[in-house]
């Protein structure tokens, strides 16, 4: 397991992509794969940096941890974010009525649709004043195999 601490900032964004990607490389997971995880990784990152940890919660510092771990039949990575932000479980956020035209839709909530399709097991806890979100995603057999 590796994990990756920083200020839950959006500036951070690239070091947080950088130690996944780097981590599912040596992993040798599939490229397409990988781009699914970068991107999944990048709307749970931002939602943190930019929703976690309102102006108003005073003397909270801002961090996100990133925790990662392949293994599994089939092998895959499971993905847990943690940060110390106000309790927010977005699994209980109602999905987005995507059969809708853009503009007669809610804003927001497409960003944790989008991640909830793409992975095959997501979980919400709030545990000792943490929210912990625990995502998994089989890698994907390589074209041709």
């Amino acid at each position: 397991m590796q994990s990756i601490t920083v200020d839950a900032v959006v500036t951070n964004l690239d070091t947080v992509l950088n130690f996944t990607e780097a981590y599912l490389e040596e992993a040798d997971c599939p490229i397409e794969t990988m781009i699914q995880i970068s991107i999944i990784v990048e709307e749970i990152f931002v939602n943190i940096a930019n929703y976690a940890y309102p102006p108003t919660q005073a003397g909270a510092k801002a961090v996100a941890t990133i925790t990662g771990e392949v293994d599994g039949e089939p092998l895959g990575i499971t993905l847990q974010f943690i940060d110390g932000g106000v309790p927010y479980n977005p699994l209980e956020k109602t999905d987005p009525d995507i059969t809708l035209p853009a503009e007669a839709r809610a804003i927001g909530g497409l960003g944790i649709y989008l991640v909830k399709k793409m992975v095959d097991i997501i979980q919400y806890e709030y545990r000792e004043g943490k929210n912990m979100l625990t995502i998994r995603k089989n890698f994907a057999a390589p074209q041709g195999s």
